[in-house]
């Protein structure tokens, strides 16, 4: 599959990555078919790159995997601890058709990104990797156009937090928290709180929101806009109309998840959505206003409990790697139901199923049930090759639409418009 300059145009268009253009490679395509044809032959030591934020969870894998495979040892190899560092990293290696880092970990908003131009060793064949044993949403995050192109690695959702002291049980829908509002009014705190600032985060509120109505952003291909649906059109309007009539307060336009857990430590909201490490944070921090006395529960849809949006990462193999075997062994590793055990006890997400079943985790992590049923629900984020221009698209019309620059329905259209310029 040859390098294609559209997808590297649209990525340096969103200020993500410079790249350099499909004609700097020369006979790409056809060497990446070869590659890829070639499977599962070679083994040997290999590479594997990560951003250096999260390299401390997989030293002690590597470190384990070395010890019990001495002939076919792995180098880590870290990467920018930015996600746009790491993504040009890879870039600008892989143009060269370079095998230097053979196994990496990829966001799960990149893993199309990279599979679109060439550069992952799809999943199957020789390289195949049971995944019958994994979180569903999260598999899917690494499958584009029908092909799963890489293994998640660890995986991660928003929950509902809800203060017990206030609203005793967690709401059964959308109507239903937004109907115990009053609560908090009498408390003179505020209703909910999330992240509407004007960043990645505002992804995350949209997508959940048109997820949790039934919607979608793009089709099965990555490219075609599937905002013109009531589903899409509902979910919008709920998070608009939430932000203008203030179950979500005015400030959280200019909030991120820490500013978010800030506020809710302090106790100065009944319900926010957050990741899960808000959870220790709440429960431990010594100026935690809220210790004991809240909960968490997957966050709310329309009819029940809504669709959170994945993060986390997925392993993809090199299709330039002449070491392939290793890699694809490497990535069963990874999954394995001690290495998966290990992530968990580090407040790491697994992406292994039964983990969270785990009754000694449960004890120690409590909020383990409730992350695990959000992941059974939850969705990725678009799986696009143009992920930064469809994001940034969500990110802009979603801030306008809150803040009463446009209505709902051209909030929708004009984000529609900019995801088809960007694959254009």
């Amino acid at each position: 599959m040859a390098v294609h300059g559209r997808f590297l145009k649209a990525a340096a268009a969103a200020s993500i990555v410079a790249v350099v253009s499909a004609g700097c490679t020369s006979g790409g395509g056809d060497e990446s078919d070869e590659q890829a044809d070639a499977g599962a032959s070679g083994v040997g030591p290999i590479t594997f790159a990560m951003g250096s934020n999260d390299t401390d969870k997989l030293r002690p894998v590597i470190d384990q995997w070395n010890a019990e495979n001495p002939d076919q040892e792995v180098t880590l190899r870290e990467l920018p601890a930015e996600q746009d560092g790491q993504r040009d990293t890879l870039t600008q290696s892989l143009q060269t058709e370079s095998g230097e880092y053979d196994v990496f970990a990829l966001d799960v908003t990149d893993t199309a990104y990279f599979a679109a131009n060439g550069w992952l060793q799809p999943i199957e064949g020789d390289t195949e990797v049971d995944t019958s044993g994994l979180i569903e949403a999260a598999v899917d995050s690494a499958t584009y156009n029908g092909t799963l192109y890489g293994i998640p690695q660890n995986t991660n959702a928003q929950l509902l937090y809800y203060r017990t002291d206030l609203q005793p049980e967690a709401p059964a829908n959308w109507e239903a928290l937004v109907g115990s509002c009053e609560a908090a009014e009498g408390a003179d705190v505020d209703c909910l709180q999330t992240q509407l600032s004007l960043y990645e985060g505002l992804t995350v509120a949209a997508t959940q929101f048109i997820h949790s109505w039934g919607g979608q952003v793009v089709g099965e291909d990555g490219q075609t806009p599937e905002l013109d649906t009531d589903q899409a059109r509902a979910g919008l309007t709920a998070l608009v109309d939430a932000y203008q009539n203030g179950v979500i307060p005015p400030q959280t336009d200019a909030f991120t998840e820490e500013e978010t857990a800030q506020a809710f430590l302090a106790g100065e909201t009944m319900y926010s959505y957050n990741w899960p490490y808000m959870y220790e944070s709440g429960q431990s921090d010594p100026t935690s206003q809220v210790q004991g006395r809240f909960e968490v529960a997957p966050i709310v849809g329309q009819d029940g409990a809504g669709r959170s949006t994945l993060g986390g990462y997925n392993n993809a193999i090199n299709v330039f790697s002449e070491n392939k075997a290793t890699a694809q062994a490497f990535l069963e590793f990874v999954i394995s139901e001690d290495v998966q055990m290990g992530f968990a006890e580090q407040s790491f997400p697994p992406v292994l199923s039964s983990i969270y079943d785990d009754e000694a985790l449960q004890q120690e992590f409590p909020y383990m049930p409730a992350l695990k049923a959000a992941l059974e629900n939850a969705e990725p984020r678009p799986v696009t090759p143009y992920y930064p221009a469809v994001s940034k698209a969500i990110q802009d019309n979603t801030f306008a639409a809150l803040r009463g620059e446009k209505n709902v329905e051209q909030a929708l259209t004009d984000m529609s418009a900019a995801i088809d310029q960007a694959a254009q």
